[in-house]
């Protein structure tokens, strides 16, 4: 793009908070109701639609060029990532396949980092919680449209119609465990909204409720843990920004070690807590397929089958793994043994990189700074970690999309290459449409 170009009437809509606003939550919308779009329009479609974004994306970055820095553009965990995942398609069984996976989830990362540099954290928690209050709202009309009203099944989207019978229900992301993952991820963006003032308080009152009682409703059993946890997150948290800042390193150590004497507790005592959740089904389950899978990690331990995303049931391991379970699963149920048997233990130490990283910079940063909004990044991390341990969600679609994004979001904060930032041009701050925008 030419300088003339770039001070175009189009350069300069690209460039604008306005338009920055409407491609973030455009974004957000059509990574979480891909499931919807794909099941009432067709994969063509929903193909149709990340595509676009994505020739977009790659406009306002070429718009915003003289803002950006290379150096800066993107997270070196996640680069690394990408590049391994596709190097692995030389080695897949099904090449078509497995590099259509690779695009879909580089086309996520796009997205995910061009709302990153052209939106800040307030701005992109605004614009989740607004796609957020819509999409639950549609699933709750959906859930009474045909489980109280019609009182019949809507098989394209997968609901049940059994909202009268207090669930579980689906809503428009197709299983419970998704709504359930999204309704806690909701649940955090509105309490953030609230804390910061950024919304009226009857519509955060109103949010609330809804992500809440959708939880609830889900009756998944993993929508527990994830709240639990964050919940204890969140303490641990507030405890750190209320303390003396040089009080802060050893009281992070202490709870570390708190951490990790949990993480002990909670492996010893798993059986009860199993029980407790009503889980034993669904985690025999996934501990019958976990088992299966490192059958298969064996033959290839480094590189792993080839990088898919989501499986590929017609092929080689996953349709081997579930014909020996009986099943027809479609992830491993577990993003870190998704990742492991894909493309190996390279790959999940890349992945568990990527998260770690994230954590630790999202937390040091929520730590330091005075504004709630900054608690927004670890929080969803949190949450995006712990499903990970009982789903695939976090390695395509909107799940990728959010640990890409918060992964980016923390490395403009504090990252290494703030040591090189004297040979780098700095990016002017970002426009804002309106205070809390």
């Amino acid at each position: 793009m030419t300088a003339a170009a770039s001070a175009s009437p189009l350069g300069d809509l690209l460039r604008s908070a306005g338009f920055a606003r409407a491609f973030t939550l455009t974004t957000i919308a059509a990574a979480f109701g891909a499931f919807a779009i794909e099941r009432l329009s067709g994969r063509v479609t929903l193909i149709t639609v990340v595509a676009g974004l994505c020739v977009v994306a790659v406009g306002i970055l070429v718009a915003r060029r003289s803002e950006l820095s290379l150096l800066r553009l993107a997270p070196v965990s996640v680069v690394l990532f990408l590049a391994w995942a596709g190097i692995s398609i030389v080695w897949s069984t099904d090449k078509p396949k497995s590099l259509a996976g690779w695009i879909s989830l580089a086309a996520f990362a796009l997205l995910a980092l061009t709302i990153a540099h052209v939106r800040d954290t307030l701005q992109t928690a605004r614009a989740f919680g607004d796609v957020m209050r819509w999409l639950l709202s549609i699933s709750l009309g959906a859930e009474i449209l045909f489980g109280i009203l019609l009182d019949t099944p809507f098989a394209p989207l997968g609901i049940q119609g059994t909202i009268a019978e207090l669930g579980p229900v689906q809503g428009i992301f197709g299983t419970r465990n998704a709504l359930g993952f999204v309704a806690v991820l909701a649940l955090i963006t509105f309490v953030v909204e609230w804390r910061t003032s950024s919304v009226p308080t009857g519509l955060s009152v109103f949010s609330v409720v809804l992500a809440g009682g959708l939880a609830v409703l889900s009756d998944s059993p993993t929508v527990l843990v994830i709240a639990t946890i964050v919940a204890l997150t969140t303490l641990a948290l507030v405890l750190v920004r209320h303390s003396p800042a040089a009080r802060r390193p050893v009281l992070q150590g202490t709870l570390g070690g708190i951490v990790v004497v949990g993480l002990v507790i909670a492996y010893l005592a798993r059986n009860p807590i199993i029980a407790f959740l009503g889980a034993g089904s669904d985690f025999s389950t996934r501990a019958d397929l976990w088992n299966t899978i490192l059958d298969y990690v064996r033959s290839y331990p480094v590189q792993g089958w080839g990088w898919y995303g989501p499986w590929s049931l017609t092929e080689f391991p996953f349709l081997s793994i579930n014909v020996m379970l009986g099943e027809r699963h479609a992830s491993a149920l577990n993003a870190y043994f998704d990742v492991l048997v894909q493309i190996g233990w390279l790959g999940l130490l890349l992945f568990l990189l990527i998260c770690g990283i994230a954590l630790v910079r999202g937390w040091v940063e929520a730590s330091a700074r005075r504004s709630v909004v900054y608690t927004w990044t670890p929080l969803i991390l949190v949450a995006l970690l712990v499903d990970s341990m009982f789903e695939s969600f976090t390695i395509h679609g909107y799940g990728w999309l959010m640990l890409v994004l918060c992964a980016a979001r923390a490395g403009q904060s504090r990252s290494w290459r703030d040591r090189v930032r004297a040979q780098t041009p700095v990016p002017p701050e970002l426009p804002h449409d309106r205070p809390g925008a």
